[in-house]
């Protein structure tokens, strides 16, 4: 298979986090940053978290436990993780933010539209940022859009887990690596148990990978926050990913990028081969 994307990266809110200070871990953002190039196409949660932080910082308390709440935090943590990105990333490249939805990879042209967009990024030597467009999208207008789309496609994407938008962005645009950081080293038969780490998931064919994958599924179980789909889900979306050749690894965003796809840490593979 021809690839025409070196990597397909994303980057999980809790990845993102500082837990003890309760605000975005700079140190990691800026040594994930500057390993960024063109070629790679990165997609990063974290606007809405960051932006509850951010709020709870500056005014002394937190809005309200609601949809608009998580609206009102994502437009404000938007700018803050953007600006983060642009001030690490190496200066000679161009920074894009890139928000999507539902509707840009369900339907055709909007598809199309955004893989020549990411594409030429590359011959534009920039780094295009995906996230969620969280700050106008709403969950029931949402629903009831997907619910049409249902009745006249066989298959309807949500992405609104990155998760699922990262996978759909490989396929998109054929890329050789996807690259699934989180807050632990992988996929594990036990989460409690940090010697139960999978070290690959292979087939012979993408028949045979996809079948390995849904019988590793049957292990996983919780999620790292409230609302995050967790292990199981990681592994239903980077299905098709890995069924079209792109090699996948889930691993911990502690590590240097450079050195998870040297193979120097612990991760998962997931593969053809």
């Amino acid at each position: 298979m021809k690839f025409d994307v070196e990597l397909v990266g994303k980057i999980g809110s809790m990845a993102l986090i500082d837990r003890e200070d309760n605000m975005i871990d700079y140190t990691r953002v800026a040594r994930l940053s500057r390993e960024l190039k063109p070629g790679y196409i990165w997609i990063s949660s974290g606007a809405t978290e960051i932006g509850r932080l951010d709020y709870k910082m500056r005014s002394g308390r937190e809005l309200p436990d609601s949809e608009e709440s998580k609206t009102d935090y994502s437009a404000q943590g938007q700018a803050i993780l953007m600006q983060t990105y642009r001030q690490f990333v190496d200066s000679k490249y161009s920074v894009r933010q890139i928000l999507v939805e539902h509707h840009h990879f369900n339907d055709e042209v909007k598809r199309e539209h955004l893989r020549k967009l990411l594409l030429r990024c590359i011959e534009q030597n920039a780094i295009p940022i995906i996230n969620y467009n969280d700050a106008v999208s709403e969950s029931e207008n949402r629903r009831l859009e997907l619910a049409a789309l249902s009745k006249s496609h066989a298959r309807v994407y949500e992405c609104v887990d990155n998760d699922e938008t990262a996978s759909l962005v490989a396929c998109l645009v054929k890329a050789e690596t996807l690259l699934i950081l989180t807050s632990v080293d992988g996929i594990y038969t036990d989460p409690h148990d940090a010697e139960s780490l999978i070290p690959e998931i292979r087939g012979k064919d993408a028949y045979e990978l996809v079948e390995n994958i849904e019988n590793y599924k049957k292990y996983c179980d919780g999620a790292s926050r409230k609302g995050a789909n967790g292990a199981k889900a990681k592994l239903e979306y980077v299905k098709d990913a890995a069924a079209q050749g792109t090699k996948v690894i889930i691993a911990n965003a502690k590590y240097p990028i450079k050195s998870i796809l040297a193979g120097q840490v612990r991760c998962t593979k997931i593969y053809i081969g």
